[in-house]
């Protein structure tokens, strides 16, 4: 399958989870580290910018909050995909790049493997990030989740 060129994501959608939710772009902060979206809007999603785009060759990356003081927050069930399910990232351009889930694993921060997560593979990707692990009031969670998923359609 032929990449997309770069346009950005504005919804993402994971039908299995009635995920449906706003996009907004993420940079890195001071210490090269993927910053997250706004505690207060939990129901949004941030991608990386200058990362690949949906569907564009190379690896995108989406992160959400798993729970915040509010209760569940936009990643939730994240944990709940398997291999097969469909995410699906809506474009700027009205198109939409179509997943499919290849594994979910699980990483302490302080093992967070930044070359498996973040690399590229040769073809379009898309990891889906978010807190897990251990939960300590001081230091928020211990882990995080990730999803790895490729491109399988556009439409």
């Amino acid at each position: 399958m032929r990449p997309l060129p770069r346009s950005p994501a504005t919804r993402l959608l994971i039908p299995y989870l009635r995920l449906d939710a706003p996009v907004m772009g993420l940079g890195l902060d001071r210490e090269r580290r993927l910053t997250a979206p706004p505690d207060d809007d939990p129901k949004l999603v941030g991608w990386y910018r200058h990362g690949a785009s949906p569907g564009e060759q190379g690896t995108a990356v989406a992160v959400g909050h798993l729970d915040t003081d509010s209760g569940p927050a936009v990643f939730a069930g994240l944990t709940e995909l398997k291999r097969g399910r469909i995410v699906k990232a809506r474009r700027a351009d009205g198109r939409i790049a179509v997943y499919t889930v290849d594994k979910i694993k699980s990483y302490e921060k302080a093992d967070f493997p930044s070359q498996e997560v973040y690399g590229a593979r040769g073809r379009p990707e898309l990891r889906l990030i978010t807190c897990g692990g251990s939960y300590d009031r001081r230091k928020g969670y211990s882990g995080n989740v990730v999803v790895f998923a490729h491109l399988t359609g556009i439409r």
